[in-house]
């Protein structure tokens, strides 16, 4: 291995990108994938989350995987021991075979794909191994459709979570509502049986039952029983209320009764949607009835319990209209679910997307994404995060008072109860959901794009439930995350190296990880032979801790395997690298939301610490004080203030400064270097110490920065690497 000083043309490609040289060659067409995902190329064959059977859907269990349900057949049929090792193995190369083929795109339910699957073994094995495999399955807890981790699932699976909590409402509903019916029915029945039209014979017969029918009189029995009876027990205007009242309950169309008909069933309201702009004018039209039907079980409320009074209720529940419908109201009525489709995220119709979520509508959303970086708006080279994407679950979080989970599809699973809560919420919830590269043959299949997205902090997973508390502690979660504690996920990476003798090191999958995934980021990487490493190079996420002097000394690279599993070494370019680094500084925000590494936190702790060592430390001595040593600051203090510092200085491009009266506090700069940037008193940055890094972190502070008030200026060293790059990309700030 090359030890000495790094070649020239590698640092030339980690500045500009441009491959040279016989030191390195471009990865295009190589086939290359990081180290940690070797292991994963049949990924078929081994078990994990998927496929996924939707079951009843009732509670967290409207979705089981596969591996879990041939578990539990097995525990409940295969005899414990060696006597059911037979079958034990057998269901597992069943469930094998599944797999591969809903990863081909088998559709169907569990039943049906077990008894395909059985059939194929038993054609390469035997009929007898298909017949108990069959009868076997007949044990299976669960029989629903079974979906793979592919682009269509997250909405199946979030419609089967949203009708797990349809149906929740929908039996609470019927309940009151048939309740309300049959009270309100009692009383108009009783009232007609007391009045004249109830003691005409006809409705005397239709009374006595069948059998006894010929042995009354009924025209003389109405004549006896009909004297002095009212023709009416009620009221003229309580009896058009309850009509009214009863009418408008069993017309209502958002629910179907409980022992309803396709046809009833069919004519109900439609709560399923895929734009946002369908759903928000359903929601419209719709509150009118909303209103009208609380209204009318109100009124049934009070005549049931004989609370009514009607100079009372009556100018109360005429003025009664959509805008006196309360959050309560709304919770009790279905909520609307919106899948939007992965290529109509920014369509027009879906333009009011945060419109709904900050309105409060019980709205739950779904959008997926194919693609984490967007073309930036300002300009060609940099990586931008929009929120169509990565940042729409932060900056739907920032409005508060809703529901928001954010999670790569292939953490949907681990993720139901969260799905169940989300759904069952009162008020909008947001689902944001990596679904996976949709790129034509793309090299990794959709679940372990997904999870590779995860891995890497480009798309962690949280949750904020706004009704889990009052705090953030209990509210937001980094829920399933690898080693949330940390910046980078690390794994044990095992290989052989040249003598063909095991290696094991620690690896961390960094951001350049994932895109090395990507073949369209295949300019910013370039292939180091073995011959040509060299002491400079350092892993990725090693480089991203040094200081900026030592980076500039140094060769990030990240491990990758080629076609034939072979350990390589590829040398990422710097435009990579800082989008590396900013994955790093959104993480590390939302880790502050979780209590990780909170800087308010750590702060405190060391002022509690520096207060701590000043009281352990010994008072010095007293000493003598002079009558002109207490004098003096007493008369410098009665001097005017020179009016020189009574006017702000005004500042020049060359000069770096920030407008700390506009610092909203978002400790974004300190992140980056807070020897260079601190908090005055007012907790507002300013530049404390600019010898304390470089100009290559002002003007990352200034990218950073939400408000645009860090002006880094002109660099003070003429000599610092990239500076060309640099001075273009600070222009928009000087």
């Amino acid at each position: 291995m090359d030890t000495q000083a790094k070649p020239q043309d590698q640092l030339v490609f980690h500045l500009t990108g441009r491959c040279q040289g016989d030191a390195m060659r471009p990865i295009a067409g190589l086939g290359l994938r990081p180290a940690l995902l070797a292991r994963y190329r049949d990924l078929d064959a081994l078990r994990h989350d998927f496929p996924v059977v939707l079951g009843e859907p009732a509670g967290p269990e409207f979705a089981l995987t596969l591996s879990s349900l041939v578990d539990a057949l097995l525990r409940d049929v295969a005899p414990r021991g060696i006597e059911g090792e037979r079958l034990r193995r057998h269901a597992l190369q069943l469930e094998h075979e599944i797999r591969r083929a809903v990863a081909a795109g088998a559709r169907g339910t569990l039943s049906e794909l077990w008894q395909a699957a059985a059939a194929r073994l038993g054609e390469r094995e035997g009929e007898t191994l298909e017949q108990v495999l069959v009868h076997a399955g007949g044990a299976l807890r669960t029989d629903g459709e079974v979906l793979g981790c592919d682009a269509a699932m997250p909405a199946r699976l979030l419609e089967q979570a949203w009708q797990a909590a349809y149906r929740a409402k929908a039996r609470r509903f019927q309940a009151e509502l048939a309740r309300l019916v049959q009270k309100l029915s009692d009383i108009l029945r009783a009232a007609h049986v007391h009045s004249q039209a109830g003691h005409l014979p006809q409705s005397l017969r239709a009374a006595v039952g069948g059998a006894h029918r010929d042995a009354f009189d009924f025209d003389v029995l109405s004549r006896i029983v009909g004297k002095g009876a009212p023709r009416d027990e009620l009221p003229p205007a309580r009896r058009q209320r309850l009509e009214r009242t009863l009418q408008v309950l069993e017309s209502q169309r958002f629910y179907p009764r409980a022992d309803a008909g396709p046809e009833e069933i069919d004519a109900c309201f439609e709560f399923r949607f895929d734009n946002c702009a369908a759903a928000a004018q359903a929601f419209r039209e719709r509150l009118a009835g909303v209103a009208e039907l609380v209204k009318a079980m109100s009124i049934a409320e009070l005549e049931t319990r004989g609370h009514y009074v009607e100079v009372e209720h009556d100018p109360v529940l005429d003025g009664f209209d959509e805008h006196a419908l309360t959050p309560e109201d709304l919770a009790r009525f279905p909520d609307y679910l919106v899948c939007i489709p992965p290529a109509r995220s920014d369509a027009p119709e879906n333009t009011m997307l945060m419109e709904l979520l900050s309105a409060g509508l019980p709205m739950k959303v779904l959008v997926q994404s194919t693609d984490l970086l967007e073309d930036a708006a300002i300009g060609t080279g940099h990586y931008a995060w929009g929120v169509r994407s990565a940042r729409l679950a932060t900056t739907a979080m920032g409005l508060g008072g809703m529901f928001v989970l954010q999670s790569a599809s292939a953490n949907l699973v681990a993720l139901r109860a969260q799905l169940a809560r989300g759904m069952a919420c009162r008020g909008p919830a947001l689902f944001s959901v990596y679904s996976g590269s949709a790129q034509a043959g793309a090299p990794l299949p959709p679940y372990l794009d997904a999870a590779a997205a995860m891995q890497s902090r480009a798309f962690p997973a949280f949750c904020y439930d706004a009704e889990a508390g009052g705090n953030w502690a209990e509210r937001y979660s980094l829920v399933n995350n690898p080693r949330p504690e940390d910046d980078w996920a690390v794994q044990t990476l095992d290989y052989a190296d040249a003598a063909q003798q095991r290696r094991s090191e620690a690896s961390a999958f960094t951001y350049a990880d994932f895109m090395l995934c990507d073949p369209r980021q295949a300019a910013h990487f370039a292939l180091v032979p073995p011959a040509r490493w060299n002491a400079a190079m350092v892993p990725a996420a090693d480089w991203l801790q040094l200081a900026e002097a030592d980076a500039s000394q140094r060769l990030p690279y990240v491990l990758a395997v080629d076609e034939h599993d072979e350990l390589q070494r590829v040398i990422v370019d710097a435009r990579l690298m800082q989008a590396t680094r900013r994955c790093r500084l959104l993480w590390r925000r939302l880790q502050e939301h979780g209590g990780v590494h909170d800087s308010h936190a750590e702060r405190l702790l060391a002022r509690e610490k520096a207060a701590w060592d000043q009281a352990r430390q010994p008072a010095p001595p007293a000493a003598a004080v002079s009558v002109e040593a207490v004098a003096a600051p007493a008369a410098a203090a009665l001097e005017p203030a020179p009016e020189a510092e009574a006017a702000a200085p005004a500042h020049t491009r060359d000069e770096a400064w920030i407008d700390t009266g506009r610092c909203p506090s978002c400790n974004e700069c300190q992140l980056i270097n807070d020897r260079m940037f601190a908090y005055n008193e007012r907790k507002q940055a300013y530049i404390k110490d600019l010898a304390a890094g470089s100009y290559r972190q002002l003007v990352e502070a200034a990218e950073s920065c939400q408000v645009a008030i860090i002006h880094p200026g002109a660099p003070r060293d003429a000599n610092e690497p990239g500076l060309e790059e640099l001075l273009a990309r600070a222009e928009a700030f000087r």
